[in-house]
């Protein structure tokens, strides 16, 4: 498990998905250290796939989006990543920033949407 003051990241067996929890805003190598090793995650279990908590804080900086879209996303795919999760509050506040993620991205990998404050959520 990762934990670091801007996220936590750990592997949910059950449903072979590395979970990455957003607490806040950071950006850099705060932003894509704990994506890293979320990508360690995914290389070490067969079709695991990535989910992102952004319900309590998540933004994106452009360089880190670019990053995302040029190195974690190809990497995740390469890793056998086929589907990224971003569970998003009730309020869709960054419904826009990650749908533009996904269009950046939507003829590599599959993104699904999961709103709302449900604590346990299904991802199968």
């Amino acid at each position: 498990m990762y934990i670091s003051e801007y996220c936590e990241v750990c592997y949910e067996e059950n449903y072979n998905v590395v979970l990455v929890k957003w607490k806040k805003f950071c950006c850099n190598q705060d932003y894509r250290k704990p994506l890293e090793y979320a990508l360690s995650i995914i290389k070490q279990h067969a079709n695991c796939n990535y989910v992102a908590d952004t319900r309590n804080g998540f933004e994106n900086a452009p360089e880190d989006t670019r990053w995302v879209a040029e190195y974690f996303i190809p990497t995740a795919v390469e890793y056998g990543c086929k589907c990224i999760y971003f569970i998003i509050d009730k309020n869709n506040s960054l419904k826009e920033e990650l749908e533009g993620q996904a269009n950046d991205s939507s003829d590599k990998i599959e993104f699904k949407y999961i709103y709302g404050d449900a604590i346990d959520i299904p991802l199968i």
